[in-house]
C-alpha cells in the first residue's frame, strides 16, 4: 500500500513530499487512516542529525491520532471506526524483563520506534507524517472520544513523557514539583502535575510566558535569568522535572530539591551535561532520567487526561507548512505544539 508522507531526505535538509510504501495488513496488525500527527522536538533531533547517523529518507512522526481502517483476523481490542493513537514505539521483543513488568520502552532487546527504527520484518519504520499507518495490535492505544483529536495526538509523546515520572515520583497533593521550561512538554508537565493536586511552580528563562503558565495550572512562576531565583527557591521542591533540550546547570537546580529530592530529565539536550556529585551527596538528592512510558501506562495517561480535561494546547497547521513548524519550534515561537492536519496530504 503506497501512501503520501512527508519525509526527510537527508540530514538537515528541508521535508520534502513523497510516497512511502507500508506493509500489509497482517493478523495481529491495525491499518490506521491518521488525521493527526503531532510535531515534537524529538523529530527535528533526528532529521537534523543530532543524535547520530539515520536511516534517510526518514519520514518523522510519534504523535499520531486517527481512525481504524482496518485490522487484522487475530485483532479484537480495536475495530474498525476506533479511534486510536500511536506514541514512540511500535514493538518490543515482548519476553524480556522489562517488557513482562510493562517498559516496553527500555525492552532489553530494543524497542523499535515509531520511525527510523528496524522492524520485526527488518523494513525501516516511518512515522506519522503520513495518511495511513500499520501497527501491531498491541502497540495502538484507545484514544477517549471525549479528547478533541488535535489536541490528544501531542499527548502520545509530551503527555506520557511528563505523566511517568510525575506518576513514579509520586506527585501529588502535600508535594511540590516545579516544570523547568514552559514549551511542548513543559505546558504539559504543569497540566497534569496540577490535576495530581501538587503545587506547581514554573522555572522558565524569562516572565515571558507567566500568565501562561498560571492560566494553564502553575501556583507560581519564577525566572531563571534571575539568580536570586535559585536563592529564593533553595531547598524547595519534592520534585523537578527537567522538559528543556537546551543544556542547563543540573547543579543550580539540584540546589533547589529539598532532601530527597529528585531531579528528573525528560528533555534530550544533544550536549552533555556536567554533574557535580556533591551536588547530590550534599543534600541526598537524586538525579534521574525518564523516557516516554509502556503501553499500559500511556493508556492510563490517556484516560487520565479525559476525565481530567487535558489536551495539550495545539496550533494545527496543513503540511506544506512542516518546514516553516521546524523553524519556529527552534525559536520557541509556539504555544505549545503544532499538530499536522494530514488530511492535507491526500
Amino acid at each position: 500500500m503506497r501512501v503520501n508522507a512527508y519525509a526527510a531526505p537527508a540530514a538537515g535538509q528541508p521535508l520534502v513530499p513523497t510516497t512511502i510504501e507500508r506493509r500489509d495488513v497482517g493478523s495481529h496488525d491495525v491499518l490506521i487512516e491518521i488525521q493527526y500527527a503531532g510535531i515534537c522536538h524529538s523529530d527535528i533531533h533526528t532529521v537534523n542529525g543530532d543524535w547520530g547517523p539515520q536511516p534517510f529518507p526518514v519520514v518523522p512522526g510519534h504523535e499520531i491520532v486517527g481512525i481504524v481502517a482496518e485490522v487484522g483476523t487475530d485483532v479484537t481490542r480495536h475495530k474498525v471506526g476506533d479511534r486510536v493513537g500511536v506514541g514512540c514505539l511500535v514493538n518490543s521483543c515482548g519476553h524480556c524483563t522489562n517488557c513482562q513488568g510493562g517498559d516496553e520502552q527500555y525492552c532489553a532487546n530494543g524497542m523499535v520506534p515509531t520511525y527510523a527504527g528496524v522492524d520485526r520484518d527488518g523494513t525501516t519504520t516511518q512515522g506519522g507524517y503520513s495518511t495511513h499507518v500499520v501497527v501491531d495490535a498491541d502497540y495502538v492505544l484507545s484514544v477517549p472520544q471525549s479528547l478533541d483529536p488535535a489536541a490528544a495526538a501531542p499527548l502520545l509523546c509530551a503527555g506520557i513523557t511528563t505523566y511517568a515520572p510525575l506518576r513514579r515520583w509520586a506527585a501529588g497533593p502535600g508535594k511540590k514539583v516545579a516544570i523547568v521550561g514552559l514549551g511542548g512538554l513543559g505546558h504539559m508537565a504543569v497540566k497534569i502535575a496540577h490535576a495530581l493536586g501538587a503545587e506547581v511552580t514554573v522555572l522558565s528563562q524569562t516572565l515571558k510566558k507567566q500568565e501562561d503558565g498560571l492560566r494553564l495550572g502553575a501556583d507560581a512562576y519564577y525566572a531563571t535569568s534571575d539568580l536570586d531565583t535559585f536563592e529564593q527557591l533553595a531547598g524547595r521542591f519534592d520534585l523537578i522535572i527537567n522538559t528543556v533540550s537546551a543544556s542547563i546547570d543540573p547543579n543550580a537546580y539540584l540546589g533547589l530539591l529539598a532532601i530527597d529530592g529528585t531531579l528528573v530529565n525528560v528533555g534530550a539536550p544533544a550536549e552533555p551535561l556536567s554533574l557535580n556529585v556533591m551536588s547530590l551527596i550534599g543534600g541526598r538528592r537524586n538525579f534521574a532520567g525518564s523516557m516516554i512510558g509502556g503501553i499500559a501506562l500511556t493508556q492510563e495517561m490517556l484516560d487520565f487526561c479525559a476525565d481530567h480535561g487535558i489536551g495539550s494546547e495545539v496550533e494545527v497547521i496543513p503540511a506544506d507548512r512542516i518546514n516553516q513548524a521546524y523553524e519556529r519550534v527552534l525559536a520557541s515561537d509556539v504555544r505549545y505544539r503544532f499538530v499536522i492536519d494530514t488530511a492535507s496530504l491526500n
